[in-house]
C-alpha cells in the first residue's frame, strides 16, 4: 500500500459502474465517433461506451466551473408518455404530481417500489397537456420502462422508449447561456431554470431544457440522433473563444458531488427511501393515491437515515462504503467521496443513522486508519448568481 495521497486523476480512473467489457459488447451513442477523434479515454458505463475524460478530468472540472463544458448524455433513457391519462398515470406511478405541472415545466422526482425504496431518480418534462418525457438514469432505463408498463394498467396511455432515437447533449457552465443562444436561438436566454421548450434545432424538432447535474447554469438539448454530431460541432465552434471544452463522466461525478447532488447506486438505492436521503419534500399524499403509498407513509413516520457532508482531514479521500464512526461505534457509511478540484480539499457525502449538526466531528475508517472529518453543510459548492 502506497503512502502517497490519491490524486483526483487516480480517483477518476475508477468511476462508479465501470464495467469489464469489450467495445463490441457496449452500446454506442451517436457521438461515439466524435469522442474517439478527440482522443477520449473510453470506458464501459451502464452498458454504454462512454468518455471518462478527454485531456484531463481536473482540467474539465475547472473548465465547467469557470467557462463551459460539453457533455454527451445520450446514454440517458428517454421515455415518452402520451395519452389522455398521461398526467394522472405519472402522478400514480411516481412521486411527482404531474396533474399540477404546467406545460413547459420540469420536475425532479423519484420512482419508488412497493416497500418505499428508490427505483430511480428522474426528471419529468411536461411537453403538452397529454405528452410527457421521463428521463431516467442509463443503468435503470430498462427497469423504469418495465415498471411504468406494469403500473399503467387501467390508464389510457402509450409508453415509448425512444432512447436510441435521440442525442442528448449538455452544455454547462457560466458561458453556457451565450453559447447556446448562438446555436439554438436567443429565445433560450429567457428559458428559466427547470423549464423546457420545444423548438427547431438544426432544422428538426428538438427540445431544450434549462437543467443540469453540475451545480452550474446550463442546458440539455435533445435532438434526433442523426443530428447529434452536427449540434456538438456547432456548439464546440461557437464556444471555442469562450474556453468551451468537452467533458467526460469523471468530472461530471465530482461536479455533482461538490453541488451535493445524489447519485443512484451511491446515495440512492432500492433499500433507501426518499426520507433517508433528504428528499421528503418529494412525497405528498395525493387524493387519488399513488403506487406504494402505504409504505411511503410508514417510512415518513419512522426513524430514518440522513445525508451529511464531510470535509476529510489527512491526505486520502474517503471512498464509497467506508465506515463513519462516532466514539468508536459505526453510525453510517460513505456514499460518495473524492478530492474537490474547486475547493482544494477532500469531500464526502455519508448516510448516517444519528443526527449530526454542522461543526460536529466524526471518524472515517480509511484503509484501516481512523481519520477525522468535520460535518459541513450541503451543498459544498453553490454557484454565484448575479
Amino acid at each position: 500500500m502506497s503512502d502517497e495521497p490519491e490524486t483526483y486523476e487516480a480517483r477518476a480512473q475508477e468511476p462508479a459502474n465501470l464495467e469489464p467489457a469489450t467495445v463490441e459488447s457496449l452500446r454506442q451513442t451517436p457521438l461515439a465517433e466524435v469522442h474517439r477523434e478527440l482522443g477520449a479515454r473510453m470506458i464501459g458505463f451502464a452498458g454504454w461506451d462512454m468518455p471518462v475524460w478527454y485531456e484531463s478530468a481536473t482540467v474539465e472540472h475547472h473548465g465547467v466551473r469557470n467557462q463551459a463544458g460539453l457533455f454527451d448524455l445520450s446514454h440517458m433513457a428517454e421515455i415518452f408518455v402520451d395519452g389522455p391519462d398521461a398526467a394522472a398515470f405519472l402522478s400514480w406511478a411516481l412521486l411527482v404530481d404531474a396533474t399540477a405541472m404546467p406545460s413547459g415545466r420540469a420536475r425532479y422526482t423519484m420512482m419508488c417500489n412497493d416497500s418505499g425504496g428508490i427505483v430511480d431518480d428522474l426528471i419529468v418534462y411536461r411537453l403538452e397537456d397529454h405528452r410527457f418525457l421521463v428521463v431516467a438514469n442509463a443503468s435503470n432505463g430498462a427497469t423504469v420502462m418495465h415498471e411504468l408498463q406494469a403500473r399503467s394498467e387501467g390508464f389510457v396511455v402509450k409508453l415509448t422508449d425512444e432512447t436510441d432515437a435521440w442525442g442528448l447533449i449538455a452544455l454547462q457552465g457560466p458561458e453556457a447561456e451565450r453559447i447556446v443562444a448562438s446555436v439554438a436561438g436567443s429565445g433560450l436566454v429567457d428559458l428559466r431554470y427547470y423549464r423546457v421548450a420545444q423548438l427547431e434545432i438544426l432544422g428538426a424538432p428538438g427540445l431544450a431544457a434549462r437543467t443540469g447535474y453540475t451545480g452550474e447554469d446550463g442546458f440539455e438539448l435533445f435532438v434526433p440522433a442523426d443530428l447529434a454530431i452536427e449540434l456538438w460541432s456547432q456548439m464546440a465552434a461557437a464556444g471555442a473563444s469562450s474556453g468551451l471544452i468537452p467533458a467526460g463522466l469523471a468530472c461530471r461525478d465530482t461536479l455533482r458531488l461538490e453541488a451535493g447532488m445524489p447519485l443512484y447506486g451511491n446515495e440512492l438505492t432500492s433499500q433507501t427511501t426518499p426520507f433517508d436521503v433528504g428528499s421528503s419534500r418529494l412525497f405528498k399524499v395525493k387524493p387519488s393515491g399513488q403506487f406504494g403509498e402505504a409504505a411511503l407513509v410508514k417510512a415518513s413516520a419512522a426513524a430514518h437515515d440522513q445525508l451529511i457532508g464531510l470535509r476529510i482531514h489527512g491526505r486520502r479521500p474517503a471512498r464509497t462504503g467506508y465506515a463513519v464512526n462516532v466514539e468508536g461505534g459505526q453510525i453510517g457509511t460513505i456514499t460518495s467521496g473524492s478530492p474537490s478540484p474547486t475547493l482544494d480539499c477532500l469531500l464526502a457525502i455519508a448516510r448516517v443513522s444519528e443526527p449530526l449538526e454542522v461543526g460536529a466531528t466524526v471518524q472515517v475508517d480509511i484503509r484501516d486508519t481512523m481519520t477525522v472529518a468535520d460535518v459541513v453543510a450541503l451543498p459544498f459548492y453553490q454557484r454565484s448568481r448575479i
